[in-house]
């Protein structure tokens, strides 16, 4: 018992890694807050209404899924943007299915995917009190912190064996390596025999786990070089370019100056200082018009903002694509955020603007440490930044962005998927 409880709460710290981590803590209260509640009480309520809600709910929540799951090609995703990456290996093969936990928040695509059933999850609680006991020893007060995180991880690494024991799938491809369910089933995958791919999705960073997949499909050199930093680099590793972004590359922004803005925030940045930027733009710079696009996952109210300033538009991320947003926009204002790659790769004016993150966040992608994006400190700086392209922008932003794809510039520029593909079909055979 003794050595099956010290498996189980090492697998645990593995599947958990990234939230015992400084940079994890280091969070913004108002995001942490939404991932881990500060007041324990807050956190039993949690745990509480997950074991109500999701564990109990599932065993009566009947699966009916409306395609094959034995024996074909999974595509695991974990959210509406991991759906849009390999969607596209759905529509090139028919032996692939879509698939995601039970209850799995997948945006607009939550009617669209195969489900994993966790009804047995529920097997396996009695593990978390001996579990925690044993993350405390060996994390320190940060168990106790994020328990709650413990306790919904619990049960997938168990209840995902159970369903490749039963339904042998020929591999699994993952856009996500990160995620607590998505390294339950790598995890499960490894001792299960079943060869697992990666597709990057989004940039990383150096702060990721190391790469313990079969076979990894990235990006560009900047995400084997991160990667090389994280741990030893596991399986065979291809550079195929960004898929999701084949569409798109054909479009890019011909425009000699900006006149409509963009503007991307997620949960790291605080709303107040979003808002500061918003009016300083109105007033500053009234002749360029302003989309505030918030993250997919962000559910902060922006009525306020919109109200205050009705000449701001907002983008909504669950319907509109990352790419469709920036096709309608000449230039980009972020923080620290991938959106910033594929914007210079659409030829938008990028610049990196800080709303109120950690500094330990500052410049997390290394994008302006790289020569990606401009960077400016300060509102006058970001104003006099903008002014700079509303007299010129150049055509050729977009090589800035060779290092972190490999196919820019080169004959397979805007076929990603079909040299993804291609390496996927080769190593499957």
């Amino acid at each position: 018992m003794a050595t099956v409880l010290a498996a189980a709460t090492a697998r645990l710290r593995n599947i958990l890694q990234l939230r015992f981590t400084d940079l994890f803590a280091q969070l913004p209260a108002h995001t942490l807050e939404g991932i881990s509640p500060a007041n324990p009480l807050r956190r039993l309520a949690k745990m509480a209404g997950y074991a109500g809600l999701r564990l109990v709910g599932n065993v009566f929540k009947p699966i009916r899924n409306p395609e094959q799951l034995r024996g074909a090609l999974w595509l695991y995703v974990v959210s509406q943007n991991n759906y849009d990456a390999l969607h596209f290996i759905r529509e090139a093969r028919p032996d692939s299915v879509l698939v995601a936990g039970q209850s799995k928040q997948i945006g607009r695509y939550n009617q669209k995917v195969n489900r994993l059933s966790l009804r047995r999850k529920l097997l396996y609680y009695w593990q978390f009190p001996l579990v925690l006991l044993g993350l405390l020893r060996a994390v320190g007060g940060r168990a106790w912190r994020f328990c709650d995180l413990i306790f919904s991880a619990i049960g997938y690494y168990e209840v995902y064996r159970r369903a490749l024991r039963h339904y042998r799938p020929k591999a699994v491809v993952f856009a996500n390596d990160h995620n607590d369910d998505a390294r339950a089933l790598l995890l499960a995958c490894r001792v299960e025999g079943i060869p697992t791919v990666y597709l990057q999705h989004a940039s990383v960073s150096t702060n990721f786990p190391s790469l313990e997949f079969d076979l990894s499909l990235l990006e560009g050199q900047d995400a084997l070089d991160k990667y090389r930093q994280c741990g030893p680099v596991r399986g065979a590793v291809e550079l195929v370019g960004m898929p999701k972004a084949d569409a798109f590359l054909a479009h890019r922004n011909r425009k000699s100056n900006i006149q409509q803005v963009g503007l991307a925030c997620n949960l790291l940045d605080d709303l107040a200082a979003i808002a500061q930027v918003v009016a300083y733009l109105q007033q500053e710079l009234p002749d360029l018009s302003v989309t505030l696009r918030p993250h997919p996952s962000d559910n902060r109210d922006f009525t306020q903002l919109k109200r205050q300033h009705p000449q701001l538009r907002i983008s909504d991320a669950r319907g509109q694509t990352v790419f469709e947003f920036l096709a309608q926009h000449d230039a980009l204002i972020a923080a620290d955020t991938s959106t910033h790659l594929e914007a210079t790769l659409l030829n938008l004016a990028s610049i990196y603007f800080r709303m109120g993150s950690p500094a330990s966040f500052d410049d997390y992608y290394g994008y302006v440490a790289h020569g990606l994006i401009d960077r400016a400190d300060t509102l006058p700086e970001l104003g006099n930044t903008l002014r700079a392209y509303q007299k010129y922008k150049p055509a050729d932003l977009y090589l800035r962005a060779t290092y972190y794809n490999a196919t820019l510039g080169t004959p397979d520029e805007g076929r990603s998927k079909e040299v993804a593909l291609r390496k996927l079909v080769d190593w499957l055979e």
